[in-house]
């Protein structure tokens, strides 16, 4: 394990003033960068911490902001910001582009070597930036099976790596087929993985607020997800190369 030193940086995305959550491994170096980015909730603890355990492993990492530094809680004034959001893919990609140039102009990072992961809302985002052509090692995303304009799979550069939850009813089936069916089409180097039993969201903790249906948590299944979302980092971004 390495030394890990973080910071809140601000920048304007979606006509707001974001608060990311920089996290930097120890030493001088350029190092792989990776953003991570929040459920449709907005960034927490959660998405700070695995910042912070991706700079362990050798990345810098941002945790990206999508509310303009609020948690939504109540899930009618999440679903309200949300839903439009996903909506409008220039919007997210707008969003992810202000994180992007945050993250490339960290003097650590190296600016060829970056990927994204996301977590619902986040994890969407994250696919915007890969159809909209942006030089991405690798996208990884948890809940988010969300397909995008047609044809613009094509742009996709680089590895996808998706999962979801057996009984996700945000996420069904036909949801699952639409996604893979896009990314088949893409010719995307693209893999999908069922976790069983699991809800949505059943990567994140359990919150003390009201949730939409469908969410759980489901602990073993949130370890065995990180650690295929290192794996993915491991093959497509390893910290030498």
């Amino acid at each position: 394990m390495t030394t890990v030193t973080t910071r809140t940086v601000e920048y304007p995305a979606d006509g707001l003033t974001m608060i990311g959550h920089l996290a930097l491994p120890t030493g001088v170096d350029r190092r792989p960068a990776v953003l991570v980015g929040p459920e449709g909730l907005g960034l927490s603890d959660v998405e700070r911490c695995r910042a912070e355990a991706l700079a362990e492993l050798g990345y810098v990492a941002l945790a990206f902001d999508i509310h303009g530094g609020r948690y939504l809680g109540d899930p009618e004034e999440m679903l309200a910001r949300c839903m439009p959001l996903l909506a409008d893919p220039d919007r997210m990609r707008g969003i992810g582009h202000a994180a992007l140039d945050v993250l490339r102009a960290e003097p650590r990072t190296d600016p060829d070597r970056i990927a994204a992961i996301g977590y619902g809302t986040g994890g969407a985002i994250a696919l915007e930036l890969g159809r909209d052509g942006v030089d991405l090692r690798a996208i990884g995303t948890v809940n988010a099976l969300t397909t995008g304009r047609p044809g613009e799979a094509a742009g996709i550069r680089c590895p996808v790596w998706a999962g979801v939850g057996s009984e996700d009813p945000i996420m069904p089936p036909a949801q699952r087929d639409a996604f893979t069916a896009e990314m088949q089409a893409a010719g995307v180097d693209w893999r999908l993985v069922v976790y069983g039993g699991a809800l949505h969201a059943f990567h994140h903790p359990p919150v003390d607020h009201a949730v939409v249906p469908g969410v759980g948590y489901h602990p073993r299944h949130a370890q065995r997800a990180w650690r295929d979302v290192v794996d993915l980092l491991a093959e497509c971004l390893p910290v030498t190369e």
